[in-house]
């Protein structure tokens, strides 16, 4: 608790931009763990799936009860959900609607991701402002006094320095945390085009060997155009 104190005293010198840039770093906190806990929930993809998808000749009732366990969150779970519900449509109409869902999950990934991007530019920039502030600050202490007081100089500029200091660090943390979870999203959207690739292939297959039940007539010009 004593060295809580003693920060928090620390940072209460640095002037009236601390406050605003302490909480960048607190939002900044907020959306990392938010997204932390969505990433978890929604791109957990069993081996067993992976390992299904990648042999030969699966049965699909097989895939649907995989995609079935997953969950209705689960970003895998979704892609392969609308592959699988689709796989009696020509192939390409599959990869349109598998490509819309991809859309759609990018979408719910990247939620909160510009947020960090934005504290990533801002906190530096606010530090360096309460920097500026805090510099003239110490300058009129000479000017109005018409005195060098070096203790009282150097002692406000160390003070105006701190924002600077704070916000480069809320910056930092932010710019890890979104390199992270781009990265992951990135990832993961290359994951479910492998897969989708795959099952595409597959259901190719279905239909070069008479394995379509039933297609919808709206969609027999396509599978006219993807036979040619």
């Amino acid at each position: 608790m004593n060295e809580l104190r003693l920060a928090w005293e620390a940072l209460s010198y640095g002037g009236a931009m601390v406050y605003p840039l302490l909480l960048l770093g607190a939002l900044a906190l907020v959306i990392m763990l938010d997204r932390a806990v969505a990433y978890w929930r929604c791109l957990r993809l069993p081996e067993e799936v992976g390992g299904l998808i990648e042999t030969y000749g699966f049965a699909w009732k097989d895939l649907d009860r995989e995609i079935e366990q997953l969950g209705p969150r689960n970003a895998y779970g979704r892609f392969l959900g609308v592959i699988s519900s689709n796989r009696d449509h020509p192939a390409w109409w599959v990869e349109s609607r598998a490509g819309d869902e991809a859309g759609r999950i990018e979408k719910t990934m990247s939620r909160g991701l510009w947020i960090l991007e934005t504290v990533v530019t801002a906190a530096p920039l606010m530090g360096l402002l309460g920097t500026i502030t805090g510099m003239m600050q110490a300058f009129q202490v000479i000017g109005g006094s018409g005195l060098v007081a070096p203790t009282r100089v150097t002692s406000g500029v160390a003070q105006a320095l701190i924002s600077t200091a704070l916000g480069l660090l809320i910056a930092l943390i932010a710019l890890f945390g979104f390199n992270f979870f781009s990265r992951a999203q990135s990832q993961a959207l290359d994951h479910m085009e492998r897969l989708g690739s795959k099952l595409a292939d597959h259901i190719r297959l279905d239909q070069e060997s008479g394995g379509v039940r039933s297609v919808h007539p709206v969609h027999e010009a396509g599978k006219d155009r993807m036979a040619l």
